[in-house]
């Protein structure tokens, strides 16, 4: 209980517990704020990894499709002249 004021002692005990309430509640929001952003940080970080999982088979593919392209567009000139050479 509060010393004796000009003010009504009800509202100083009021006031005195809802500060005990929030010093009490602090502890427990800044580890619920804590959660919250290590949540979102490591769902960012999946994010990032599927991207960079689809961007690298867009990339694996394009160099495959230019490997085959280039194999296919080999003249039969060259082909030819590079059979004789191994039977030969």
């Amino acid at each position: 209980m509060a010393h004796p004021t000009a003010i009504n002692s009800q509202i100083t005990d009021s006031i005195t517990q809802v500060n005990t309430e929030i010093l009490g509640d602090a502890p427990t929001m800044a580890m619920g704020n804590l959660f919250v952003a290590t949540s979102q940080a490591l769902a960012n970080a999946a994010h990032n990894a599927t991207n960079i999982q689809q961007q690298s088979y867009v990339t694996v593919q394009t160099a495959t499709t230019q490997g085959v392209s280039t194999l296919l567009t080999v003249g039969t000139a060259t082909t030819g002249r590079a059979t004789k050479g191994i039977f030969a």
